[in-house]
């Protein structure tokens, strides 16, 4: 399949939720509610699900869609500023939003994995985006457990021409592509297929409690990795390696997180960039993520994404380590 509509539709409203985004930053700031977990998340986060959504449910009504959020929080009278915002935020982009319209597009993220379905991660690194630092607007679809289409909007990713706001997109079978973030002219990209590992860069999450930083640096001297790791938020790690500018990602789950599974939407757009970039994914068994089971990725055990050259070698590091 070429996924042509499909393809269209998600660079459309991914586009537009990552707008809402810059829109938030630049006018409201970058405050933030806690949610049940403690994580935080901001009007720009249930803003950007309810574009998202709404596109979704109207052009593919038969697909669910698993998102990271849903309204529920929204429903406290504390915050009805919040809630007040978030409608505006939405109307500013389809002006015939209604508050009711608004929240049932954030709840149609809550449906439930089927043989085909759309996961999205309306702001992938909020922490980064609170800081000012990088975030990625992800949307993946997926058939028969298998990412077919992955789009990802990173708004503060460096550009070539020293601008900034990239998008990367893949669709299976069909390569991978980077644009301006407000611009149409895709180039092609791939990974780095480099093997010398004193001149190979890894790349890690900027919070230390995603992955175990003592066993990382474990694996890193067994390789003969040299380089400092490049710190960097979100799902934009996996752009950074499909255009080669760095070379590996693993997440290690700490001891105290062991039985964790990782978010469907936290890795689905990211994982097909890098594959149709020539580069490899699986967790650290060796085994493909497998998005069939529901919005955990409940039968994989950490991630490990390389430029493929080198997969083997850094499997092989990790298990010695495990």
């Amino acid at each position: 399949m070429s996924y042509q509509p499909e393809k269209q539709l998600a660079l459309k409203i991914v586009k537009q939720a990552a707008k809402l985004c810059q829109r938030v930053q630049q006018t409201q700031g970058r405050k933030a509610v806690q949610k049940a977990d403690t994580s935080p998340v901001t009007v720009a986060d249930f803003g950007a699900q309810a574009i998202l959504c709404q596109g979704l449910m109207e052009a593919f009504p038969n697909d669910p869609v698993i998102g990271e959020e849903d309204a529920t929080l929204l429903q406290q009278p504390e915050l009805e500023g919040v809630r007040r915002q978030i409608i505006e935020q939405v109307q500013h982009s389809i002006p015939a939003a209604t508050p009711e319209k608004v929240i049932d597009w954030i709840n149609w993220g809550n449906g439930k994995v089927a043989q085909r379905y759309w996961t999205l991660d309306p702001i992938d690194g909020t922490k980064g985006f609170i800081r000012g630092d990088q975030y990625a607007v992800a949307l993946a679809l997926v058939e028969e457990g298998e990412v077919k289409l992955g789009v990802l909007a990173c708004p503060a990713f460096p550009r070539e021409d020293n601008g900034k706001g990239v998008i990367f997109l893949a669709i299976r079978g069909q390569g991978a592509v980077e644009m301006p973030l407000d611009g149409e002219t895709a180039q092609q990209i791939k990974v780095d297929p480099s093997s010398n590992f004193e001149q190979l860069y890894r790349i890690e999450s900027v919070e230390s409690v995603h992955s175990d930083r003592q066993v990382q640096t474990a694996i890193d001297q067994r390789l003969g990795l040299t380089s400092i790791a490049k710190q960097m938020d979100s799902l934009a790690k996996y752009g950074a390696i499909a255009r080669g500018d760095a070379h590996v990602y693993t997440r290690v789950p700490l001891p105290q997180f062991e039985g964790k599974k990782e978010n469907i939407w936290d890795h689905a757009a990211g994982v097909i960039i890098v594959e149709e970039a020539g580069g490899r994914v699986t967790d650290l068994d060796g085994k493909p993520l497998d998005f069939s089971v529901g919005a955990k990725l409940s039968n994989n055990r950490g991630v490990l994404a390389t430029n493929s050259v080198i997969h083997s070698q850094v499997l092989a590091a990790i298990q010695q380590e495990q």
